[in-house]
């Protein structure tokens, strides 16, 4: 009889104990599927003595989780603490140092040192898998790495958090400004008590940055990503992109550009407009979705729920199944000396339409201001609309949104730096490119 795979796990939170939870009801499936049984070995978390839910009695507790990576009756580690750097990165390190193949859901991780994972993973003949790191039950690193491996991806784009986009589709339907619908979503468990990670658009960059990596066979480069978050967006906002026929998302974007026969990576995540006949603009509460078109196989959609205890142990059972059928698959697709490093494109000749809004004095002569740094800057005016003082005075700030024709964003950018610093402006103005 085949051996069993035996796997030692870090982290009892709400995956970890999702994970046994799945291998417990769903054991005869998996192992019928995966050519062997899957077993937990061994587990280790902070507290011991703390109620999951779950029976532990069967298995070897570690206080010291990266004593799991030194046990001889372990295969596999699978690490569910999550961090970029600490106790999650030195076991990590130790796993595939020490000859044990690594599963883990810690995007973080991946983003910032999956560099070097990669490597130590190949040089020790290992498997290093991350499927549950991005897009939760989202089969998406499978399908850029397996599935759509015969194309060449020339763009990705989606939707990859779902608490940012839980926020902004309840200012939709409520009209209520980003605080409001926030402090809401904190009370129903859909953000954290800090959830800048979530809002500033850090979490998304994570995920986006190992996309880009299998998208397009390069390096992961975490550090090239511009980064935009949702906290400044504004009921004001939501409307008047409703009125253009869109709404507004937090989407991350990579494409590589070609300058001078050299390639370039492309990649942002920022609040958009997506034009309500786009795939994304249907995506609505804590939903996550991946666009990718490939040069034969076309646009490629990938959607369903980015986080969770059952989606995301899903992706790791997922990813332990393929480790005991012996699928061998570099962690990016390609050996990491294939891997591409791609220095960072200029945004500045991207085409594009640009929503642009204005908190400004409620005077005389703002808007000419505005007008004139869109002229000296080449930006063309589609349209442009003023919201009332709320005060009899006049003296509150008012918005002006701006719509402008196809142009190159250098032009853009232009004009917020001739108004960088004017007088008229309350708070620093708030660009979204069109999407779609």
């Amino acid at each position: 009889m085949t051996q069993p795979l035996r796997i030692a796990l870090a982290g009892l939170g709400t995956v970890g104990a999702g994970v046994i939870r799945l291998l417990d009801a769903n054991g005869s499936l998996i192992a019928a599927r995966a050519g062997r049984a899957i077993e937990v070995v061994a587990v280790s978390a902070r507290n011991r003595s703390k109620d999951r839910g779950i029976d532990l009695a069967p298995y070897a507790w570690e206080d010291d989780m990266t004593a799991l990576a030194m046990r001889p009756d372990v295969d596999v580690v699978v690490e569910l603490v999550g961090g970029s750097d600490g106790p999650a990165l030195t076991l990590a390190r130790q796993a595939l140092g020490g000859g044990k193949a690594l599963v883990t859901a810690n995007k973080a991780m991946i983003a910032h040192h999956g560099m070097e994972l990669a490597t130590l993973a190949e040089a020790h003949g290992l498997a290093l898998k991350f499927e549950a790191a991005v897009a939760g039950g989202i089969p998406v690193i499978k399908g850029l790495g397996e599935g759509a491996a015969a194309n060449r991806i020339e763009r990705l784009y989606g939707i990859l958090n779902g608490t940012c986009n839980y926020i902004l589709t309840q200012m939709e339907s409520t009209g209520a400004d980003f605080g409001g619908v926030l402090k809401a979503a904190q009370d129903l468990g859909y953000a954290e008590a800090d959830p800048t990670f979530d809002v500033e658009g850090v979490d998304a960059a994570h995920k986006l940055a190992i996309l880009a990596a299998l998208a397009f066979g390069t390096a992961v480069d975490f550090g090239a990503v511009d980064i935009s978050g949702i906290s400044r967006i504004r009921a004001a906002d939501i409307a008047q992109a409703d009125a253009l026929g869109h709404v507004i998302r937090l989407v991350g974007q990579a494409e590589v550009q070609t300058v001078d026969g050299e390639r370039r990576l492309f990649q942002r995540v920022q609040p958009v407009l997506v034009a309500k006949d786009h795939p994304l603009a249907a995506v609505d509460g804590p939903t996550n979705a991946v666009v990718a078109e490939g040069n034969f196989v076309g646009r490629l959609l990938f959607q369903g729920r980015g986080a969770g205890d059952g989606p995301t142990a899903s992706a790791v059972v997922a990813d332990l199944i393929d480790i005991a059928r012996g699928n061998a698959v570099a962690p990016f697709s390609l050996p990491v000396a294939l891997l591409e490093k791609a220095p960072a494109a200029d945004p500045g000749n991207r085409l594009g339409r640009h929503y642009m809004r204005f908190t400004v004095a409620d005077r005389p002569g703002v808007l000419a201001e505005i007008t004139a740094a869109m002229r000296d800057a080449g930006v063309s005016i589609e349209s442009m609309i003023q919201h009332g003082s709320p005060s009899d005075a006049g003296l509150d700030p008012v918005l002006v949104a701006i719509v402008s024709h196809e142009g190159p964003e250098s032009a853009v950018a232009a004009a917020m730096r001739l108004l960088e610093g004017s007088p008229s402006l309350a708070e620093p103005p708030l660009v979204m490119p069109l999407l779609g």
